[in-house]
């Protein structure tokens, strides 16, 4: 499944860098996030409870960022699996300045679900996923 968005912020590249590398404010951002741990330099450890439809589900993940060019770009691998199947995929975010002092966040991603999860909400997995990057992109603005 591939997903694109773009996302606005009122700050510049360096204070939407900065947030996006805080641990803390992305747990606090992620639709069903439980909680953030490191797990090595630039590898996090995650688990979050996602629902699509009628089924939910825990997933335990890990997330890899390489490629950083502080503030520009960076791109952000994760592999993660739960009672209901798996979920991996790569991320490439890039921040562009915006003529008014601000910030465009530019996402593309290509995500594989597997398991129960995709058997059941396969026709929604599309609007969920990009429902959820939404919101935490819309959560991110208002943290930053």
């Amino acid at each position: 499944m591939e997903l694109s968005g773009d996302y606005t912020f009122p700050k510049p590249p360096q204070a939407v860098w900065d947030a996006l590398m805080n641990p803390d404010v992305l747990a606090g951002c992620i639709p069903g996030c439980r909680g953030i741990e490191s797990d090595g330099p630039d590898r996090y450890r995650a688990v979050a409870t996602v629902r699509v439809g009628p089924v939910s589900g825990t997933y335990t993940a890990t997330v890899a960022l390489s490629d950083l060019d502080p503030p520009n770009s960076y791109t952000m691998t994760v592999e993660g699996s739960g009672n209901l199947g798996f979920a991996n995929g790569t991320s490439t975010v890039t921040l562009t300045p915006s003529g008014d002092g601000g910030t465009i966040v530019h996402v593309d991603s290509d995500t594989q679900v597997g398991g129960a999860v995709a058997r059941v909400g396969q026709r929604m997995m599309g609007s969920v996923a990009k429902g959820m990057l939404d919101r935490f992109f819309g959560c991110l603005a208002e943290s930053v």
